[in-house]
């Protein structure tokens, strides 16, 4: 994998925008991820969902864009709308390297852009932020996992791990925009925590629906050993995502605010190990 790196003008200092550029070697195995099957298509699933995503989350935060009055927030819902293009184009190029291996991403691509054609027709604009802010508190979860806890990534093939650490930190980065947009337009704390306990039931079906329909394509879906090892890497008595518990029920308080996890120190050690992972041309840190 290479990776040509720039920093936007669209950023912020706290949330600059990098344009990563990766291309992903076709020699990269298919079962990238401690050769596991689970763990690969876990990761696989998800990357399917991001490109539609993505662009969801901009949709909903655009349309509040033009009611906010807070000159700081703006500069930050531009470089949030910045990084999330990026990942979306860079994760749309890591689908297209695991389709060209046989894996069927464009399946999920298709389930994901209609689920969510059907919920912006059916959920108000504000419901749509809430999701927005729910989906971006799971993903700052996750992240700062990895951050936390780099050794995560030490069975992903080496060409794969800056991606995964860049989207990681970026979610950091801008974990509070889409909270701070909805708090200054919305505000409503009911449609808040409804939504967050609504989009946990869907995130956690449909990751697993993901996941199985991968696994069912490979063949690997009666793979116990791949997906006993896997679950106990993930959710296991010393798996990475176990004690998040707390970190998510913080949201349903009506004094949450996302930047209460203060992670800058977290995001300082993983911005050097990217250096390490790419050749470094630009300093990347924000």
């Amino acid at each position: 994998m290479s990776a040509v790196k720039t920093i936007s003008a669209v950023g912020t200092a706290n949330i600059p925008v990098r344009h990563m550029d990766f291309n992903f070697d076709d020699d990269i195995p298919k079962y990238w991820f401690d050769n596991n099957p689970m763990l690969t298509m876990l990761l696989t699933g998800l990357s399917g969902v991001f490109p539609e995503g993505e662009r969801m989350f901009m949709r909903a935060v655009r349309h509040y864009q033009d009611q906010i009055t807070d000159p700081q927030l703006l500069q930050e819902v531009r470089a949030f709308i910045g990084q999330e293009a990026h990942h979306g184009k860079e994760h749309q190029a890591f689908n297209e390297f695991m389709m060209r291996k046989g894996v069927p991403v464009d399946d999920i691509d298709k389930m994901v852009k209609q689920g969510i054609a059907f919920e912006e027709k059916h959920l108000s604009k504000a419901r749509m932020l809430a999701k927005t802010c729910a989906l971006e508190h799971f993903t700052a979860m996750f992240a700062e996992v990895i951050l936390a806890h780099p050794e995560f990534l030490d069975g992903i093939d080496d060409r794969l791990k800056p991606l995964w650490l860049w989207h990681a930190i970026e979610e950091s980065e801008h974990k509070a925009v889409a909270y701070d947009v909805y708090q200054q337009t919305v505000g409503d704390y009911w449609i808040r925590v409804s939504e967050m306990a609504f989009t946990t039931v869907l995130f956690s079906f449909f990751t697993g629906l993901h996941t199985v329909k991968l696994l069912q394509a490979e063949g690997q879906q009666r793979n116990l050993k791949a997906i006993a090892q896997g679950l106990s890497k993930l959710i296991g008595r010393k798996g990475f995502f176990r004690g998040m518990l707390p970190h998510y029920l913080a949201y349903y308080k009506p004094s949450f605010h996302p930047n209460q996890r203060d992670s800058h120190a977290l995001r300082a050690r993983a911005l050097a190990l990217l250096d390490q992972y790419v050749a470094k041309k630009v300093n990347l840190a924000a």
